[in-house]
């Protein structure tokens, strides 16, 4: 018997971000799915050791990691049309979750037990809550480098994204911006001091 999962993963590579806007540097699913992992990683460990919360550190990760799986059966739809209305977004959603539900199907079944906790997240959580902040974290600095590379296409949304992030009222959020941000602005020659 054949399955599919990872082969179907592997194909994130090919789908791209930010389809409505000019880039500098195109970004795909699967750099950006690598990033939110990284930063849903940061959120959870700040939200723990800085917060004293009490996040599944793997938990978030993996959520991250798999965030983006309805999208190797969806595409990416860019965000004004998904958030067009609540029609449209409830539509999508329901389209996500059938296209996770599929994507399960494609495991053998010792792996489905383990995976699809994770594919098909538990939204209420603060793991997936700090996934999704992470995910619009990752937009931010996807923002930031476009800004820095002279595309001023990106600048609105870098102001929307932020007010986004600012009003979830998440002191994780707070920290990053604080501690982290600031050198995303930067060159390599001054992240080494030179």
């Amino acid at each position: 018997m054949r399955y599919d999962f990872y082969a179907y993963m592997d194909r994130m590579k090919y789908i791209k971000r930010w389809q409505l806007m000019r880039s500098v540097r195109e970004e795909n699913i699967m750099e950006h799915s690598h990033s939110v992992a990284m930063l849903s990683h940061a959120l959870a460990v700040i939200h723990n050791e800085v917060y004293g919360g009490k996040a599944d550190v793997l938990k978030t990760v993996l959520y991250a990691l798999y965030h983006e799986t309805s999208e190797v059966m969806t595409g990416d739809l860019p965000t004004p049309i998904k958030y067009y209305n609540h029609s449209i977004q409830g539509a999508y959603k329901e389209l996500e979750k059938s296209a996770c539900e599929k994507m399960v199907k494609t495991l053998p079944s010792p792996l489905k037990e383990e995976l699809a906790p994770y594919l098909i997240a538990d939204e209420e959580s603060v793991e997936y809550k700090l996934v999704k902040a992470a995910d619009r974290l990752s937009a931010y600095i996807k923002c930031l480098e476009e800004l820095r590379s002279g595309n001023k296409e990106f600048a609105k949304a870098q102001k929307s994204i932020e007010k986004d992030l600012r009003s979830r009222k998440m002191p994780e959020i707070d920290y990053f911006f604080e501690y982290f941000i600031p050198s995303f602005q930067l060159t390599l020659d001054e992240l080494e001091g030179m």
